[in-house]
């Protein structure tokens, strides 16, 4: 697969997951949001409480489970830690981390609550 129609797969799925959650009620407050410490592919609001969405994608749902590895989970950490620093609440706002997978056959599964900080 090349780089450009991976990127564009990539992006398919995370707006995939991204309207997924519009569905459920959920305000996208940013997509592909970068900080020094890193990505985060979808930040939501869910009333008060702020949801990190990481977005893998591969063939099947299992390796896209796969790829999310120890050292892009402290990334994460890190950005979402830059994030709420800008929140009224800081870094006592109410937070969680939630993983979509999306296979090739754009089958989703999201785990809420997946990485505990």
């Amino acid at each position: 697969m090349s780089g450009k129609v991976s990127y564009a797969a990539g992006l398919a799925a995370e707006a995939s997951v991204a309207d997924h959650y519009r569905r459920k009620g959920y305000a996208l407050a940013a997509e592909r949001w970068r900080s020094g410490a890193g990505e985060i592919d979808l930040i939501l609001r869910d009333g008060a409480q702020v949801v990190f969405v990481e977005v893998k994608r591969a063939k099947s749902l299992a390796a896209a489970a796969e790829r999310l590895q120890p050292r892009q989970i402290g990334r994460l950490f890190r950005a979402a830690e830059i994030w709420l620093g800008g929140e009224p609440g800081g870094a006592d706002t109410d937070a969680r981390f939630d993983v979509a997978l999306v296979d090739n056959a754009g089958n989703l599964s999201v785990i809420e609550n997946a990485l505990a900080a």
